[in-house]
């Protein structure tokens, strides 16, 4: 599906963008608590550098199967490759380090601040008109944050590295879906992931050579399934899904599309790691809905 320079408008929701919604609900909610299962015998580096590979070549194997072109115009490469720094590059490596400094719902509600830093870059640069109804859905989103971050402030206090690069990855994947929106890259979805994936692996290969295990050894096979899993499902299939979101919907809306998955993210971590999840977690979970169905909800439908 091809990328459009501007999408449809916000009242009108294809039914689609609401099933991709919910695939990367699903895939990217209960991967985060994986994060420090998956690391626990490889570095970070060499992780996310096998991640994105392997899903990179799944998307781009895919594709051809469906005789999709895999050829990306000479004169997109250029904003591409710098979406792929901030979008994939910066995210992957931060994601990951501050779920493995913080509880990983907690570092999922940082990173997927992503929505209020979308919503102001697409104001301030890309014009993008907030309708009072998405301006209530910010509050309501930055409620959700604020009523997650809390309760763990003592957790924030000592290890403020992992808060730093938690909100540096949500505004990395700010950033990086704005300047590809902006540059209107018509090209499938599944093929501008594969390659941006595959971009992704040289920075990512390179800082595992020089940061990474520094020997060869092959991980049990717990690990290498986990990996696994993690490259094909939420990294494959979760990206080209939001990559088709982006296409689908304007900015700000796709943005707060994705307000749910540190919902799902803070119940997986309570069931896999024991972190919280009391009143004040759900409350935030009640904004996050309401944000939600502001959002994506046309206004004659509520009435």
């Amino acid at each position: 599906m091809p990328l459009p320079a501007t999408a449809p408008p916000a009242h009108r929701i294809p039914p689609r963008a609401l099933v991709l919604l919910a695939v990367i609900t699903l895939v990217w909610g209960t991967n985060w608590a994986l994060f420090p299962l998956a690391v626990r015998e490889v570095s970070v580096w060499t992780f996310r550098s096998v991640a994105v590979l392997g899903a990179g070549l799944a998307l781009l194997i895919v594709a051809r199967l469906r005789g999709l072109p895999l050829v990306i115009p000479r004169r997109h490469w250029a904003p591409v490759a710098l979406a792929t720094s901030f979008y994939l590059v910066l995210w992957n490596i931060a994601s990951t380090y501050a779920a493995l400094m913080i509880p990983s719902g907690q570092a999922a509600v940082l990173g997927f601040t992503m929505p209020l830093w979308a919503a102001l870059i697409g104001w301030a640069v890309l014009g993008e008109r907030l309708t009072p109804r998405l301006k209530l859905a910010l509050v309501l989103g930055a409620a959700a944050v604020a009523l997650l971050a809390w309760r763990s402030l003592g957790v924030y206090a000592q290890a403020p590295l992992g808060v730093a690069l938690g909100l540096v990855a949500g505004i990395g994947w700010a950033v990086g879906t704005m300047i590809l929106k902006r540059s209107g890259v018509a090209v499938s979805a599944l093929v501008l992931t594969g390659w941006q994936l595959l971009l992704t692996t040289l920075p990512l290969g390179l800082g595992a050579l020089v940061l990474g295990d520094g020997r060869w050894f092959v991980p049990s096979w717990q690990s290498l399934l986990l990996i696994g899993y993690i490259t094909l499902v939420p990294m494959a299939i979760g990206n080209a899904a939001w990559f088709a979101i982006v296409g689908l919907l304007p900015t700000t809306v796709a943005g707060l599309s994705s307000i749910l998955v540190p919902v799902v993210a803070m119940v997986t971590g309570a069931l896999l790691h024991g972190e919280p999840l009391g009143p004040v977690q759900w409350a935030a979970m009640a904004c996050c809905a309401a944000a939600l169905r502001l959002a994506l909800v046309p206004a004659h439908r509520q009435a």
